[in-house]
């Protein structure tokens, strides 16, 4: 068994937000990692945990993975403040930056909840590999320590890495997993990171520091330029754009309060210097629902501390590993021993109809035409009518796992918005410029609603949400209360089908997951069973 050291665990995520610019890629010569908005804008978006643009899926929800029988009074924030080293210049936009932290105490204990199962891992591999303690503190900057954070530049996790950089930096991505968001994965990655640009600028880590920010290529031309100019090149004296400006400063900043916290009048939130969670190998492909039943964990809390898993299972190729609190360690591995290879997944046969093809299959299962094909050794995508196939399935409904990529998504897109809301199907040759032109809205607010970046890929079948405006029309009600726009009410019994989930029907419908749950006395976190008929107040001048 392998064991991963981290701290005790109390998860607090929340929707914070930083703000990212949209010149992320805009560096020439140079992988480009991330920019942070401006302080100010930064600063207040945090505090009234508004949405700027980065996307922090998950509720401020507190709850505990700690064994109740830990009593450790040890704490990590000497080891840490033993340990800073950095010079801390008087300079004003560091000193505005320390204000700002000083006087919202609220703030640093709630990204301190957040940081505290995995803040002793980090600090123990920052000293396995001889780098700057500051640097633990670098996750606040980033993504005030979520690791499901999303920026509309493209960066994800933890420490924020786009797509380029991540893969770059050992972090695999695919349809089932993406390395940025796992916890060991991207602080490996990381580190590698922050230890080739402290090499590529000669041991000067305030240069290393905005190169993670903007790309070392940026910094490169900035110290280049003034090297021609006979000006001095450190970087408090470099030409870089505001957002890096600010971005070594507040690092430099919490560095400063950590150290002295009583300087400010300020009390840091405990985190116990112990470990508590075990990295542990499973061999294999393993449903999410059915390792959380075997740890006595609830599956959110298992997939808050692997958040690297997009799907309703691990990734069939790997990485095989979970993050468990240790005290569930033994009796998750006792279950998982009597697990056979076939029950650590669902399964459904399914008959092939005419018209079938793995595409569609998949699709239908929410799963992967080439796990379909490994499971039922097809070579090629030929399959035949009448035919039976073993498809993987989730344990459990869809919406149980409510940190998938999926229900993420969901989430976001079930926010409510202002004026009208109207579903559009992604369709070939679509862009969010003409979408946006369609419904006379901004393509990027049509990313902001949905979950994802401006620059990401659209999707043939996509369903996005799009807030149009208001144009005053008249308004119509329901049987259940509810004010729809221009709307035509009708009451409507529908019958589940196979691998239909409340999310799917919601999105089906353009209705609410609480409006099936109230209209039906039902509960998100129970099955839908085929067959079964659900009763729907429809709008159906938005379902024609």
């Amino acid at each position: 068994m392998k064991y991963l050291l981290l701290p005790a665990v109390v998860l607090l995520a929340g929707c914070q937000s930083l703000s990212q610019s949209d010149n992320a890629d805009s560096d020439s010569g140079a992988n480009t990692h991330i920019e942070t908005a401006n302080a100010v804008e930064i600063h207040q978006a945090l505090l009234a945990d508004e949405s700027i643009d980065v996307t922090h899926p998950i509720a401020d929800v507190e709850f505990s993975l700690k064994d109740k029988k830990s009593l450790a009074k040890n704490d990590i924030w000497p080891r840490i403040q033993s340990q800073l080293t950095f010079d801390i210049p008087e300079e004003k936009r560091l000193i505005a930056q320390r204000n700002w932290y000083a006087k919202h105490p609220s703030y640093l204990k709630r990204v301190a909840k957040r940081a505290e199962p995995f803040l002793y891992y980090i600090v123990e591999e920052l000293e396995k590999n001889d780098m700057p303690i500051e640097l633990a503190l670098l996750p606040v900057v980033e993504s005030a320590f979520d690791p499901f954070a999303y920026s509309h530049g493209r960066a994800s996790g933890m420490w924020q890495f786009v797509p380029a950089t991540g893969e770059r930096f050992g972090m695999k991505q695919n349809w089932w997993y993406d390395g940025r968001r796992d916890i060991v994965a991207s602080t490996e990655g990381a580190i590698k990171y922050l230890k080739y640009l402290n090499k590529f600028f000669d041991g000067d880590w305030m240069l290393a520091l905005a190169a993670y920010n903007s790309g070392e290529g940026r910094v490169r031309n900035a110290v280049r330029k003034n090297k021609r100019l006979g000006k001095p090149t450190d970087f408090w004296s470099l030409d870089l754009p505001k957002e890096t400006r600010a971005y070594v400063p507040k690092l430099l900043a919490l560095a400063d309060i950590i150290k002295r916290p009583e300087d400010f009048n300020l009390t840091l939130y405990s985190i116990d210097n112990k470990s508590v969670l075990s990295l542990i190998d499973i061999t294999s492909q393993l449903d999410l629902a059915k390792a959380a039943t075997l740890a006595g964990l609830s599956l959110a809390e298992l997939q808050r501390l692997n958040p690297g898993f997009n799907r309703w299972a691990t990734d069939p190729d790997g990485p095989h590993r979970l993050l468990l609190p240790t005290h569930t360690v033994e009796k998750f591995q006792l279950g998982l021993s009597k697990l056979s290879k076939n029950d650590r997944l669902a399964w459904q046969r399914y008959k092939i109809k005419s018209g079938d093809n793995l595409g569609v299959i998949a699709n239908k299962f929410n799963t992967r035409v080439d796990l379909i094909q490994q499971v039922n050794n097809i070579k090629g995508n030929q399959i035949r009518a009448g035919k039976h196939l073993l498809i993987p399935v989730a344990a459990k409904s869809l919406d149980s796992y409510v940190f998938s990529q999926e229900q993420r998504i969901a989430k976001k897109q079930s926010r409510p918005g202002k004026g009208k809301k109207v579903t559009h199907t992604v369709k070939s040759g679509d862009n969010l410029w003409d979408i946006g032109r369609k419904y006379k809205v901004n393509g990027k607010s049509i990313a902001k609603w949905n979950g994802f970046a401006p620059r990401d890929t659209l999707k043939l079948g996509q369903k996005l949400v799009i807030w149009q405006k208001d144009t005053g029309t008249s308004y119509a009600k329901s049987k259940t209360g509810n004010r729809v726009e221009n709307a035509i009410i009708r009451n409507i019994t529908y019958k589940v089908r196979r691998g239909d989930s409340f999310a799917r029907i919601a999105d089906k419908f353009n209705v609410r997951i609480s409006d099936i749950e109230r209209w039906n006395n039902l509960d998100r976190s129970k099955y839908l069973q085929p067959g079964q008929r659900l009763k729907l107040s429809v709008d159906v001048t938005n379902n024609i």
